[in-house]
């Protein structure tokens, strides 16, 4: 009989529980625990010895993948089985269609793999778990929802909706992004070229006369001469930046205060922070307008929210909820970051002279509006939470499409106007002696 490992919230006490299970399915040792008297928040199967043997070889259709399923494939993926389910086919015919349309890769591998459960007795939702670098606990859970309520038709329909939606949104980020990208790119490499190249000619000339050269002319051949030593260092600075930053964030307190900066750093962290209210309010409403429970959901909420400030926000909702209070109220009250010596390095480090005093002005400034704390308890009062927790991803997205474009139209003239101060610098710093050449020997 298969064992399965779970985590769980004694409902009497509220006390954690990790312990394992044996059942013969996912959906009886789900009634196993909930017969114990406790609510299940994680449920994960144990694999036989023999299973893992068996699973050390590939099966037949299989091939080599290694990574997680682009988000791209798994909402097209979603849509055409939504499509499907509505035209009434079954479950594990529709999975062999689109298996076969797939292109060799993990998202094959995990359909095949699916349908090989499904023939063996198991649920939709229980054979997608078994592929967790395809399909997540935010999908799995949402399947085993419909698969309760019988309309999984509706929930196909309305999870690919949703990762329609974030799939957009953040082409529209992305999009927007590569032009500023690019430009920057090209720049630096023009820059470096005639650092390392044109200016070192016209020095030669320069010394050959051996006249005295302005300040400004001296300061440019400064510059190419370091470029010319030590050309290494363009590239090494900001991958070099990268890695402490990785390192840093290794630490659970340094990776707090990384995220705490990337919410408050200047011109961005509106953008992402938007960015992260939008895809967590569309999450939570998504899963209860499902059917999943509140705890569950704030659970899952918080483990894609990608930001450590907002998990630790969703963690202390819970922990409010399970003691019997609202939404609205801990959603307001621990909103307010705490002061993280992490993130006034990275302000410091990033803003030179003025950093640890932004940061010290910013830094309690709340992290959700008192408009989603708002339509969040009129959403609780009236019962129609998941329709408010929609009203605010939606505006939120129309925010992060404008504050994009604004933000693009912004960079665009000053990436002009650094451009062209960069290029009449140097153009005037080498004309400047020529010209002086020319005077003395005319």
């Amino acid at each position: 009989m298969p064992t399965f490992q779970f985590e769980a919230i004694d409902a009497a006490t509220g006390r954690p529980i990790k312990d394992v299970v044996e059942a013969p399915s996912e959906a009886e040792a789900q009634a196993t625990i909930r017969a114990m008297g406790y609510m299940v928040t994680k449920l994960k199967a144990q694999k036989s010895k023999a299973a893992a043997t068996a699973g050390g070889k590939r099966k037949p259709g299989r091939t080599f993948a290694f990574g997680k399923v682009k988000g791209k494939e798994l909402t097209l993926f979603t849509r055409q089985l939504s499509i499907l389910q509505d035209a009434g086919l079954p479950i594990l015919r529709s999975l062999k269609v689109l298996a076969e349309m797939q292109k060799p890769g993990r998202l094959k591998n995990s359909l095949l793999d699916t349908c090989d459960e499904i023939e063996g007795g198991a649920t939709l939702s229980e054979a997608m778990s078994k592929s967790p670098k395809c399909f997540d606990r935010l999908y799995c859970n949402m399947i085993r929802a419909g698969e309760a309520g019988g309309a999984l038709e509706v929930i196909l329909r309305r999870l690919a909706e949703f990762m329609e939606r974030s799939q957009s949104l953040k082409r529209k980020v992305k999009g927007a992004l590569v032009y500023p990208i690019v430009v920057v790119c090209v720049a630096v490499g023009i820059l470096t070229f005639i650092m390392i190249k044109i200016v070192p000619q016209f020095k030669k000339i320069f010394d050959d006369f051996g006249s005295e050269l302005p300040a400004m002319t001296q300061v440019l051949i400064d510059i190419s001469n370091a470029c010319v030593n030590y050309w290494y260092l363009i590239p090494a600075i900001p991958f070099g930046f990268r890695l402490i930053i990785k390192a840093i964030c290794l630490v659970k307190y340094g990776r707090f205060g990384w995220d705490l900066f990337t919410l408050k750093m200047p011109i961005f962290g509106q953008l992402v922070e938007k960015n992260i209210m939008s895809r967590s309010t569309r999450t939570l409403g998504t899963l209860l307008s499902s059917g999943v429970p509140i705890l569950e959901a704030l659970n899952i909420t918080k483990e894609t929210s990608g930001n450590m400030m907002f998990e630790k926000l969703f963690q202390k909702v819970s922990d409010s909820i399970r003691d019997g209070n609202a939404i609205a109220k801990p959603l307001k009250e621990f909103a307010v970051p705490p002061f993280n010596i992490m993130a006034m390095f990275f302000w410091t480090l990033f803003c030179p002279g003025i950093g640890a005093l932004l940061y010290l002005t910013k830094y309690k400034k709340p992290v959700v509006d008192d408009l989603v704390v708002n339509m969040v308890d009129v959403g609780e009062e009236s019962g129609e939470l998941d329709t408010m927790l929609y009203k605010v991803a939606d505006t939120y997205d129309e925010e992060v499409a404008v504050l994009t474009e604004s933000l693009t139209s912004l960079m665009e003239p000053l990436l002009i106007i650094f451009l062209g101060g960069a290029v009449g610098f140097i153009v005037i710093a080498l004309f400047m002696p020529l010209i002086k050449l020319i005077t003395d020997l005319s």
